[in-house]
């Protein structure tokens, strides 16, 4: 028997501490498959590399917010509304174009007959 493939979309999540200087580091990945109503997100900050970026005591806000960001996209009830939304629906949102130091990639397609090995490989091939 073939395995069935599934499209998916995936975005970079990034850091941007200086908007004006579209400087970033790639800080997570978020990934959908709309078919089976699969979305899943996970953030990982390199300490050296943030770092180099952060200044003054802005880490707790990062943490604050990246933390929102997870929330929502793990369809958490307690974040709010936007977190239960369907699984594309709090796609589109996060992945919408933003001047905020928590954005994304543009969102880019892939088929998969294992989309968590899939997420895994994207993961440690782009943010790892």
């Amino acid at each position: 028997m073939r395995d069935e493939n599934h499209l998916y979309e995936y975005a970079v999540i990034r850091y941007v501490p200086h908007i004006e200087r579209e400087e970033f580091i790639n800080v997570g990945l978020v990934m959908l498959c709309k078919r089976k109503k699969w979305l899943r997100v996970r953030l990982y900050i390199n300490q050296v590399k943030l770092d180099a970026f952060m200044c003054g005591d802005n880490r707790a806000v990062l943490e604050k917010q990246l933390q929102l960001f997870s929330a929502i996209g793990e369809g958490n009830p307690a974040f709010g509304k936007l977190a239960t939304m369907e699984p594309e629906e709090r796609f589109r949102w996060l992945t919408a174009v933003k001047s905020s130091c928590i954005q994304t990639s543009r969102p880019h397609p892939g088929l998969s007959s294992n989309l968590d090995a899939t997420f895994e490989h994207l993961f440690s091939e782009l943010i790892l």
